[in-house]
């Protein structure tokens, strides 16, 4: 049977390292923060290639506590992207501080740098990129548009690029990197975690003392913080999966590139090949009926997931934001079109070619009987 996810799986590669790690926090009776997550914060830390790795309790908990740490809140406008989770633009919101939308480039289906400079006022205070279904945006081109309008602060979307890199790695091109650690994530956790990282000293000291309270010390209270803490046993099962990330992560490009050689050429998906600046997180192609695709493969036994069907701008709770449909129209056709097909570092090449067939034969039937219908 294909799965589109296969936690069962992953658990019983790493099931002996990562049940006694979890033994031994549960035996310690150390469960929130702790040893455990200190030891992955290092680890993690030094994959990312920054000096700091700050523990959470969500991704969504990253990019709010990285937005407060850089002191952005109520006046200040943060420019991002509507195809994207809702935690992106939640975490604006959650701070103060205003989303300013721009598109996506058709071809990376990342933040559109042309689009920028057309978004920033003289309230504009940061710039957050998101590395779309694991793919590093132009991080050279946002940090240069950022210098040149006066540092604009740059915070990284990086909840689905673990390990991706361009030179540098995901999340550490701008002054924080937020990840999460959401279970179906490249790296995720037995439940919720998030991180951010930064190489800077003072907004990793403002990050630890937010995430507790404001604490700089037991029952020291310097900053008005929140309740955003890593538990122990994340720390833990994070620190066991993560000498993985590099193996599952190559697996997973592998297997993006075959479906890129493999699916017929007709079939319009995101620009590859898929190299180290990809964790491919997610691999989505368009189809024009996305409904009856995925119709046909689940008949034929190929699961699929269609990731975020409405673009945030269009989200009844956004309405508030004052976008009306054909706002961001690349975003939009996103929404409409891609459809997400089975990926996960535990996925036997037999069943990688059966989605291939699946998809190829799916769509030229379908094309044949548009042909067919127009000729009767």
């Amino acid at each position: 049977m294909i799965r589109f996810l296969d936690l069962q799986a992953q658990y019983a590669q790493v099931a002996a390292p990562l049940e006694a790690a979890v033994l031994a926090t549960l035996r310690s009776g150390d469960y929130v923060l702790g040893e455990p997550v200190r030891q992955f914060e290092r680890a993690f830390a030094q994959v990312c290639g920054v000096r700091h790795a700050v523990a959470v309790s969500t991704g969504t908990a990253a990019l709010h506590l990285a937005l407060v740490a850089a002191g952005i809140g109520p006046g200040d406008e943060v420019i991002t992207v509507p195809a994207t989770f809702v935690a992106t633009v939640a975490a604006i919101l959650y701070a103060g501080a205003t989303p300013v939308l721009v598109d996506v480039d058709p071809r990376s289906w990342t933040m559109d740098p042309a689009a920028i400079a057309a978004a920033i006022t003289p309230r504009t205070r940061a710039i957050m990129p998101v590395h779309l279904h694991g793919r590093l945006a132009d991080m050279a081109a946002i940090r240069d548009i950022a210098h040149r309008h006066g540092d604009l602060i740059v915070i990284e979307d990086a909840a689905q690029a673990h390990g991706a890199r361009r030179g540098l790695r995901a999340g550490a091109f701008g002054r924080m990197g937020c990840f999460s650690f959401y279970p179906g994530k490249n790296l995720g956790a037995c439940g919720e975690g998030g991180a951010v990282v930064t190489d800077d000293d003072d907004l990793a000291h403002r990050l630890r003392c937010l995430r507790d309270w404001g604490q700089a010390g037991k029952g020291h209270h310097v900053l008005k913080g929140f309740n955003y803490r890593m538990d122990a046993v994340q720390g833990a099962v994070l620190a066991a999966k993560l000498p993985h990330l590099e193996e599952w992560n190559a697996t997973r490009r592998a297997i993006a590139n075959r479906y890129d050689q493999g699916l017929d050429t007709a079939i319009d998906r995101a620009a590859g090949p898929f190299g180290l600046d990809h964790a491919c997180h997610v691999f989505a192609i368009r189809v024009p009926d996305r409904d009856a695709l995925r119709a046909v493969l689940d008949r034929a036994g190929v699961p699929t997931a269609v990731h975020y069907p409405c673009p945030v701008h269009l989200q009844p709770c956004h309405a508030d934001l004052g976008h009306r449909a054909g706002a961001f129209p690349v975003a939009e056709a996103l929404a409409r079109t891609t459809l997400s097909l089975p990926l996960h570092p535990h996925m036997p090449p037999d069943q990688v070619q059966t989605v291939i067939d699946a998809v190829n034969t799916a769509l030229r039937s379908s094309v044949t009987r548009s042909v067919e219908r127009q000729a009767s």
